[in-house]
């Protein structure tokens, strides 16, 4: 059951992204990690070695992971837990980033399965069934309000999101030279990296620009009814990594 008072839009898909309409990330699995090293150059390692700390430091015994793409970020997080009775159900909805997930998390089979799912309706996935729930760099080319509904409905009370998204530089004029700089550079690098596949990088900067700030996606969080809500920003706040609890009541 929902808050009565979640009143959340009823789209709110930062980068009007439609997977059933563009199979981007199935033309750029392959090339999708060097993508991220060109468009943050580099710095999103640093991320996404802080959002595994944070996600390994959580009391989970099952974990759910949306976008898991190519499996980046559970490389990170497993070996901070092996040894432990954790288990992780790794999803996304493209079939390619999964195969490569597939390939390199495929010594760690014992503990992580692999699922399709699209992060906005996973009805294989029983409600108040999983202790945590993470989700990195998706949230913004997908409906977050129904993506947090889902997260909401599949988190056992007390279970714990943790969320690594765009964010905003609180000083505006440097957020503003940030998202020039991303507006300049992102499509030519994009251009180079993709062979002139235009999409690849037009909804990755839209949703990067039409990302909630920090604080309005933890409000979000809060009217869907999570509490414990908090956020960390990183690398001056071009990202942040958001936690929250579903509440035991």
């Amino acid at each position: 059951m929902y808050p009565r008072d979640c009143e959340l839009p009823t789209s709110s898909n930062a980068a009007e992204f439609a997977w059933q309409k563009d199979d981007v990330f199935g033309r750029i699995a392959g090339r999708y990690d060097r993508l991220c090293d060109l468009f943050s150059l580099g710095i999103h390692r640093r991320w996404k070695r802080r959002v595994a700390q944070v996600i390994a430091g959580e009391p989970w015994v099952t974990l759910l992971d949306g976008a898991t793409g190519t499996g980046d970020i559970l490389l990170r997080v497993l070996p901070s837990v092996r040894g432990q009775q954790r288990t992780v159900i790794a999803s996304d909805i493209s079939p390619s980033m999964l195969a490569i997930a597939r390939q390199r998390l495929a010594a760690q089979r014992g503990t992580v399965e692999l699922r399709q799912l699209d992060a906005e309706r996973m009805p294989t996935i029983a409600s108040g069934s999983v202790d945590a729930y993470s989700i990195s760099l998706g949230l913004k080319i997908c409906d977050r309000g129904l993506a947090m509904r889902e997260a909401w409905r599949v988190l056992k009370p007390g279970g714990r999101l943790i969320v690594l998204e765009a964010s905003n530089i609180p000083w505006a004029p440097l957020h503003k030279a940030y998202l020039s700089y991303m507006s300049l550079c992102m499509p030519l690098l994009g251009w180079l990296a993709t062979g002139g596949d235009a999409s690849a990088y037009k909804y990755l900067l839209q949703g990067i620009r039409d990302f909630p700030t920090a604080e309005a996606l933890a409000q979000e969080l809060r009217e869907q009814g999570f509490d414990s809500v908090a956020f960390e920003r990183l690398s001056l706040g071009v990202v942040a990594i958001h936690t929250a609890r579903k509440p035991l009541a």
